[in-house]
């Protein structure tokens, strides 16, 4: 009657465990992957920090780790935030924590998982993301998932000495509807 809602072709959305902590304290020193997440200064962190993943706030975000169907692997996350319920939008962020997981699928797997689970389940209208001009992976992935590209903050991000642009893309229920039904696009 209904299409799986939390497995896709090779992960799972899952619920955060406190185990999953050191894991993500282990991606804190891994500073290519956390250039890729995030325009604020780096750091690595300890498991402690990671706290909110087992206790998100539930009103304005839904936040899932990424499991391997094979080996149920822990590999990355993915969070809508800052809901606007009475306007139907979010915004997204996803990462692959694990760089032998990267560039294989797992990503845009975990893209349609969680879009299905914005438009199908929460009734969401629009899901938003920004993300760094020169993460050119992640851009071919948002945009194979349907995202359109919206705009940019120009020279918003400054590393090693160099501005970059901070990229905003968009998916509205309509283009997502289309999206699955043309898989290919």
């Amino acid at each position: 009657m209904f299409a799986p809602l939390f497995t896709g072709r090779l992960l799972r959305l899952a619920a955060a465990t406190s185990d999953d902590q050191e894991s993500l304290a282990a991606w804190s020193l891994d500073d290519v992957y956390l250039r890729q997440l995030d325009d604020d200064p780096i750091r690595p962190q300890t498991a402690s920090a990671y706290h909110h993943t087992t206790n998100p706030d539930g009103q304005s975000s839904v936040y899932f780790h990424l499991r391997t169907l094979q080996e149920d692997k822990f590999i990355g996350f993915v969070v809508l935030h800052t809901i606007k319920w009475a306007s139907q939008t979010t915004e997204l962020a996803i990462a692959i924590g694990l760089p032998e997981y990267r560039g294989k699928g797992y990503g845009q797997d975990g893209l349609r998982l969680i879009l299905n689970y914005a438009f199908a389940e929460l009734n969401l209208y629009r899901v938003g993301l920004t993300v760094m001009s020169y993460n050119t992976a992640a851009i071919k992935a948002y945009e194979r998932a349907g995202f359109v590209h919206e705009g940019a903050k120009r020279q918003m991000v400054y590393r090693e000495g160099q501005r970059h642009d901070l990229v905003l893309y968009g998916i509205l229920r309509d283009e997502w509807w289309e999206t699955r039904e043309n898989p290919s696009s």
